[in-house]
């Protein structure tokens, strides 16, 4: 059996989700012409197509038809105006058609129309009162505005806003609450940033199957091919249904089909899973690929340990990323060495730490003990790790304002666990103590 079976016989939905890749961007797409094309039924060609354009590379507007599209870049770390206008609860007074368009900052109207206009440019919002002169120069500028307090705005200035597709928009929030709320929706977009999904990285790589007829021979040289050893195994529908690795072929004659010998109803992720729950499942499982399915099971692509750690280092090298509840609280935090050459942190306790009796919240202190077993697995190269279990003790409480010391020490490190024992001191007095077990998330 030719070795690319796998690739030229394509079931027919395949087949015709290809020609769609294949077609330029702009090309009218209709169910028959496929049939026709292709020597398909209509309804085979139906499915691809609308397969294809849950995928974003297709398609239907009205009065043109089904044309074939780029696929759209997400801009998770900017807002759409329409999103602004959700975000204060606001009414759109003019320029409704240009709500799509990306928010590139945002300016206080807080000075003389002459100086603000200085600060004025296309893709901003000017937050400002009920000043006309000041939302018609705004628009001129190419920027959209945000009307506070709810006032309106005269007509001239609707009229404008309409021709310049620019919107205004009125809130009946004051200045400083709308900004702040503006302000937290784009923190919360650069923290999103950090957070990457399966879909982020699917599609780097080119993907190998084998079909329920393949037989070992076939497994081994595409093995050879592709340069790794662990492939999918799809029925005549694409939909995953096993999987294959060196393992499960050894000792198996060459002409023995992996039906028989495949690992039937294999662990399998979204588009939607994050990347780090991806890494947690390929530790846990001990797995090296992740076949990535929609709804139905059917094959969208596969992720790798390999691709999976260089994105998790990329992340970590990204600047201008939001900080999360974990790296405020440890923000105040400074390393150290210890009388006894080790490492320690150094930090005070704010108020806003505090729990509804005045001592340190407990969330807070468990944060901070784990962030400290982070960072010396960091320090020490084991490797990133991934929590497991963690017993905690509170011994005393930890009063606000006061500076404490946390000193993590691996206990017992191996390939893939490690333990780590983090103890922290107020005022020389140990208050908490933990016993951290985890997964090693290194050289995947």
């Amino acid at each position: 059996m030719d070795s690319f079976e796998n690739e030229i016989s394509l079931t027919k939905h395949e087949q015709i989700l290809r020609h769609i890749e294949s077609l330029r961007v702009g090309s009218h797409i209709s169910v028959r012409k496929i049939a026709k094309d292709l020597d398909v039924s209509e309804g085979t060609a139906y499915r691809a197509i609308k397969e294809a354009e849950n995928k974003g590379i297709v398609s239907t507007k009205e009065r043109i038809g089904t044309v074939r599209i780029e696929k759209k870049q997400k801009n998770i770390d900017k807002l759409t105006f329409h999103e602004v206008v959700n975000i204060v609860n606001g009414e759109v007074l003019g320029g409704a058609r240009g709500l799509h368009k990306l928010l590139n900052k945002f300016v206080i109207g807080a000075m003389e129309q002459v100086a603000m206009l200085r600060y004025i440019d296309a893709g901003s919002l000017l937050i400002v009162g009920n000043r006309e002169t000041a939302h018609k120069g705004a628009l001129q500028n190419g920027a959209a505005v945000l009307i506070t307090g709810g006032f309106d705005t005269n007509a001239e200035v609707k009229r404008l806003a309409d021709s310049l597709g620019l919107p205004i928009i009125s809130s009946a929030f004051d200045t400083f609450t709308v900004a702040s709320m503006i302000n937290r929706a784009i923190y919360d977009r650069m923290i999103k940033k950090k957070i990457m999904l399966v879909e982020d990285v699917i599609g780097r790589t080119k993907l190998y199957t084998l079909k329920i007829s393949s037989t070992a021979a076939d497994w081994r040289k595409l093995a050879d091919t592709a340069g790794f050893d662990r492939f999918p195994v799809v029925d005549e529908w694409n939909r995953v249904i096993g999987m294959v690795t060196a393992k499960d072929v050894e000792n198996v004659a060459p002409d023995q089909t992996v039906e028989k010998y495949m690992t039937r109803n294999p662990v399998t992720i979204h588009l939607r899973t994050s990347v780090a729950s991806a890494a947690h499942l390929m530790m846990w499982e001990g797995i090296d690929m992740l076949p990535v399915v929609d709804t139905g099971r059917k094959l969208l692509g596969s992720v790798s340990r390999s691709e999976v750690l260089k994105v998790l280092q990329y992340i970590q090298r990204q600047p201008q990323i939001g900080e999360t509840f974990d790296d405020q609280i440890w923000a105040s935090f400074s390393e150290f060495t210890g009388d006894d050459d080790l490492v320690a942190f150094r930090g005070k306790m704010s108020p806003q730490m505090t729990n509804q009796l005045g001592t340190v919240s407990s969330g807070v202190l468990t944060t901070l003990l784990t962030q400290a077993a982070y960072r010396v697995s960091e320090r020490n190269k084991k490797g990133d790790i991934v929590i497991d279990n963690i017993s905690t003790y509170f011994l005393h409480p930890v009063q606000m304002e006061s500076e404490i010391i946390i000193q993590p020490s691996i206990l017992e490190v191996s390939r893939k666990f490690a333990k780590i024992e983090v103890t922290m001191h107020s005022e020389d007095r140990l208050v908490a103590k933990a016993l951290i077990t985890a997964h090693v998330f290194d050289d995947l």
